[in-house]
């Protein structure tokens, strides 16, 4: 009975991962869809703002100088600034890590959280893009989940930090947490409360796994940090 039930354990852990993957999978090709199209969108929205821009100045030059004409081009300023604002956050190399990093930094926004960010990564490399997705979705969703816990807002932050490294891709994610930690031993536990607590953190451990890769978590007071490195 033991080992029918390691067996049937597994077997439906593979197919929840199967699923998981199929989810991601579907969900990656829709954000870069959507990426793709919003660049292609801002670019051309950016050429008609100079093109209007250009209007006004043979307006100028053909003798017209008066207030509408300056309200226009004070109005097509501050379109320009509100289409520089909402460029692409992070720039890393890849078009998916732009993606998925930049959603997330949306999300961070959204809800108010300081997030620095320094990332680099090679346009090609050996990792399924779907698995590199699940790792740095994971990390943030956990960072922004543990910084929302944190009632004091001022001292809320999100660090990330991504390049390559010793011929290895370095993810690190660091955040700030407010009280204690949940540890079984070495290992850390999810603290959330729904019915899918802790799948995120098997999900990086098993995709590092995949790739012989390595992940260290650490915490100090009010801090946690979380280390992947895939080798390239």
């Amino acid at each position: 009975m033991g080992l029918f039930s390691l067996l049937f354990g597994r077997a439906i852990d593979k197919r929840i991962a199967g699923y998981q993957n199929e989810l991601m999978t579907k969900h990656c090709d829709e954000v870069q869809n959507i990426y793709r199209t919003m660049r292609g969108w801002r670019h051309d929205y950016h050429n008609h703002i100079q093109a209007m821009k250009v209007l006004t100045i043979q307006m100028r030059e053909n003798g017209r100088n008066d207030e509408p004409l300056e309200q226009l081009e004070e109005y097509l300023n501050k379109l320009n600034d509100d289409l520089t604002a909402v460029d692409t956050v992070v720039k890393t190399g890849n078009v998916m890590v732009d993606a998925i990093l930049n959603s997330k930094l949306s999300l961070m926004k959204a809800k108010k959280l300081p997030v620095n960010v320094k990332a680099s990564v090679p346009a090609s490399f050996p990792i399924s893009e779907v698995d590199l997705c699940a790792v740095i979705g994971n990390l943030l969703d956990n960072a922004m989940e543990a910084c929302e816990r944190q009632q004091a807002e001022n001292e809320r932050f999100i660090r990330v930090y991504i390049g390559v490294l010793k011929q290895h891709l370095y993810i690190s994610v660091s955040n700030s947490v407010s009280g204690g930690v949940k540890k079984a031993g070495k290992r850390y536990l999810s603290t959330k409360r729904s019915a899918n607590h802790g799948y995120g953190l098997m999900r990086i451990d098993r995709i590092a796994a995949k790739y012989h890769g390595y992940v260290n978590r650490q915490n100090e007071e009010g801090v946690f940090v979380t280390e992947v490195m895939l080798p390239l």
